[in-house]
């Protein structure tokens, strides 16, 4: 979990415009993330993620994004854009996310009832679990969740996710303290487009609630 004093790290995720990757480090993004479900509005094809890949600066990392893949949509992800890290946001079991042999975040979608740590557990060999809100579309959608559902996880670093916008994040890691946060739909001006000067508030107000 987060402590005062560390620095939250932040991810734009849902990136679809070289320009947006560029933008999102120059306002001091730790990484990108890149969808691969097809079903996203924010879907990407490998020849454009590697574009995008390709656009960012040294120390920001691009995170490939899936939901339910099939092995195969993986390993071509992971050969053709080679990413720093795996996101898995579906019903994926411990052992599909760890067979790759990559670093992953496993997405736990939250809702009253969920018992999360008993839900993430079993992904104890993941870097980090990513919180969510429970959604229909998977993510991207700009809902948020109630924060008193996230549980004490350890040592295990957190991501928040869901409905996360300038106007709230500072809120939400004041009162998680999460290793990091995940924002794609509070920082766009449509769905795949994300706006600059969103994205240097929202991590302005990250800024803010680290002190």
């Amino acid at each position: 979990m987060g402590t005062a004093g560390l620095r939250t790290r932040v991810k734009i995720c849902g990136i679809t415009r070289t320009q947006d990757a560029r933008g999102a480090a120059r306002a001091g993004a730790d990484a990108i993330g890149l969808v691969f479900y097809p079903q996203s509005p924010r879907f990407l094809s490998v020849e454009r993620a590697v574009e995008i890949r390709d656009a960012l600066p040294p120390f920001v990392q691009a995170v490939a994004l899936f939901v339910n893949p099939d092995a195969a949509q993986v390993a071509q992800v992971i050969g053709r854009v080679r990413p720093a890290m795996l996101q898995f946001h579906g019903e994926e079991t411990p052992e599909f996310c760890a067979q790759f042999g990559a670093p992953f975040i496993k997405a736990c979608r939250v809702k009253p009832g969920v018992d999360l740590l008993e839900y993430l557990r079993p992904f104890s060999r993941a870097a980090a679990w990513l919180l969510d809100s429970h959604v229909p579309e998977y993510g991207g959608v700009g809902e948020s969740f109630d924060w008193s559902l996230v549980p004490a996880a350890g040592d295990h670093p957190l991501i928040l996710s869901g409905g996360l916008a300038r106007g709230n994040v500072a809120e939400a890691i004041r009162r998680v303290r999460p290793w990091g946060v995940d924002v794609s739909s509070g920082v766009e001006s449509a769905k795949g487009i994300k706006d600059a000067a969103k994205i240097a508030a929202f991590i302005a107000e990250v800024r803010n609630a680290d002190v």
